[in-house]
């Protein structure tokens, strides 16, 4: 992932020697655990804790002989390790070792996405609060609907964005799997108890039945996951959007000192920010899909996934992170404009308590299909700058009907700040 979308915490655990940190953190642990069952001896156990390590630069040298970056690294470590270094590796398989490692790269790369998630999810919880009572017009289908508040719009995204924590809790539960059964998947080089001793020891679990490789089932969960984040992010960024355009202006993105809208027009202040998320969106879901190509390899293994992980493993993590990052930025300086949200629910001249107005005629005495008839009526013949109360007021029908009280409350919005209130209040976000 290029420069601009890595954010450091989630760039260092994709650094080349964080991979290899995690390889050597396996093959020591192996090496521990295969001496307690005196598979080697415990002094080589002993050396190649104390002396093993690496040098990227040596195993890019290595590997342009080997042409295999699994022998490259082993022979790396063997090389600090001395006449120990022969036990390095012993009866596993390459990918026991990638993909255990792999495991514990993407159990910390959750970590650390999930951590940033959840300053996403507080900070729309604070700005729900805080709009809680803040009314403007519900929309459907980008028109007028019924009044809502922006807390309640904001209090939506808190309650998804907690579900796309709890996939990825799941996700990181069925990840944290290691694998360490061979070539095949069958311990012919070593017992089930050697994979059972080190999973404990590295906080994982032993893969159920491998192939040589963990199933790629467990990846496409993982990816899909982070689709449904991006996707969560996108419906987000698409609502802010659209509320910061002229005719609306109910919402605006924080605008720094000496930042700069448009290169030709001066005046332009652009939803950048959710515009670019919209774009991170798309690349995530792209990378759910190549994860559920990966799960058909052929036979025991291939490795035509291997080609696609290097890619889509980092560049998912760091486009994830980044999107909750800027999310949150986005969220926090949010410049909230009730005047226009007032403003705009006016444009449609009381039209948004229509259904209200319906109710109070069922209540009055009229069947569902007569109030709706009275109701659309009365909408429908509203001309520019008239307002639906006071064509109810004025109309036989309805005047026969309706007290002007009750016309009063349906029009003041009092049946729906309660509504949102209860609501909110049932979510522990009313102020």
């Amino acid at each position: 992932m290029i420069a601009r979308y890595t954010r450091p915490e989630m760039g260092n655990v994709f650094k080349p020697e964080r991979r290899f940190d995690w390889m050597l953190k396996v093959e020591t642990t192996v090496a521990e655990v295969q001496a307690a069952h005196g598979l080697i001896p415990a002094e080589a156990a002993k050396a190649i804790r104390e002396k093993g390590r690496f040098d990227v630069a040596r195993i890019e040298e290595i590997e342009k002989t080997t042409r295999h970056d699994v022998i490259a690294f082993v022979s790396c470590v063997a090389e600090n390790v001395g006449e120990h270094g022969r036990w390095i590796h012993y009866g596993l398989t390459s990918s026991d070792v990638l993909d255990t490692a792999l495991s514990l790269q993407t159990m910390e790369a959750l970590t650390v996405l999930r951590t940033s998630l959840h300053k996403l999810i507080a900070g729309l919880q604070k700005r729900a609060r805080e709009e809680a009572a803040t009314l403007c017009a519900g929309r459907t289908h980008g028109m007028h609907a019924e009044p809502t508040t922006f807390g309640m719009k904001l209090a939506g995204f808190w309650s998804e964005f907690q579900r796309h924590d709890t996939r990825l809790a799941r996700a990181l539960e069925n990840i944290s799997i290691g694998k360490l059964s061979g070539a095949v998947g069958t311990y012919s080089t070593q017992g089930f108890e050697i994979e059972r001793d080190v999973c404990a020891k590295l906080g994982l679990k032993p893969e159920t039945i491998a192939t040589q490789v963990i199933p790629r089932d467990r990846y496409a969960e993982v990816f899909s996951a982070l689709a449904l984040l991006g996707g969560g992010i996108e419906r987000l960024a698409v609502e802010m959007r659209h509320l910061q355009r002229n005719e609306l202006g109910e919402a605006v993105e924080a605008f720094a000192k000496g930042q700069k809208g448009s290169s030709a027009m001066p005046h332009k202040k652009n939803p950048i920010t959710a515009e670019n998320l919209t774009g991170v969106a798309r690349l995530l879901r792209s990378y759910a899909q190549a994860s559920f190509e990966n799960m058909a390899l052929w036979h025991e293994r291939d490795i035509s996934h291997s080609s696609v992980e290097r890619v889509i493993v980092p560049d998912a993590f760091i486009l994830a992170h980044y999107a909750c990052e800027r999310m949150n930025d986005l969220v926090s300086g949010l410049e909230v404009q009730a005047d226009a949200m007032k403003r705009n629910m006016d444009l449609s001249g009381g039209m948004l308590f229509s259904s209200h107005l319906l109710l109070a005629l069922v209540e009055a005495g009229l069947s569902r299909e007569e109030a709706y008839a009275h109701a659309q009526r009365l909408s429908h013949s509203l001309k520019l700058g008239e307002n639906l109360k006071d064509a109810a007021a004025n109309d036989p029908e309805v005047k026969k009907l309706v007290k002007p009280e009750v016309l009063d409350d349906v029009f003041s919005g009092r049946r729906h700040r309660e509504a949102v209130k209860g609501a909110l209040e049932r979510a522990g976000l009313w102020k």
